[in-house]
């Protein structure tokens, strides 16, 4: 039997950008089979999202997968942003929880698929100033203006 190909993550760039990035965990992430079918073919918008925590479950709030039109029943919407349970071992939480008393947020950062398998990368982050996102601009220009002479 023919292996499918893996498809390239699904990657949340506007993180990067809005926070300091540190620890990452790999989650799981509970999906109805239409929405399985949609996160496959790429229609997944991470932008905006954020995970909290309710009653010791760790959930996915602001995520949206766009439900192909092959998989969607008459009355479904095409977007579905419902809060998804992510699953994590009890010691990741523990640390997630630990991290959340210090002010830090939980970004997912990308959306990948292992196997049969669809899961999500979560950082835990810091969120930047206004002066630390002009700084990350004004350094990314002097790197491509460095890489531009050197190619001359």
């Amino acid at each position: 039997m023919k292996k499918k190909p893996e498809s390239a993550p699904i990657v949340n760039r506007r993180a990067r950008f809005d926070y300091e990035l540190g620890e990452t965990i790999s989650a799981g992430i509970i999906l109805s089979g239409a929405e399985v079918r949609g996160a496959r073919m790429g229609h997944v918008r991470l932008t905006g999202s954020y995970a909290n925590i309710k009653q010791n479950e760790l959930w996915l709030t602001n995520m949206s997968i766009s439900i192909p039109d092959t998989a969607r029943n008459k009355d479904d919407d095409k977007e579905n942003s419902n809060p998804r349970k992510l699953l994590v071992t009890k010691k990741e939480l523990f640390k997630i929880e630990e991290a959340k008393k210090q002010g830090m947020t939980i970004v997912p950062t990308r959306l990948f698929t292992t196997g049969r398998f669809i899961k999500i990368e979560l950082s835990l982050a810091k969120g930047k100033k206004n002066y630390d996102k002009r700084e990350t601009i004004k350094r990314r220009q002097q790197d491509r203006d460095a890489k531009r002479e050197i190619k001359r």
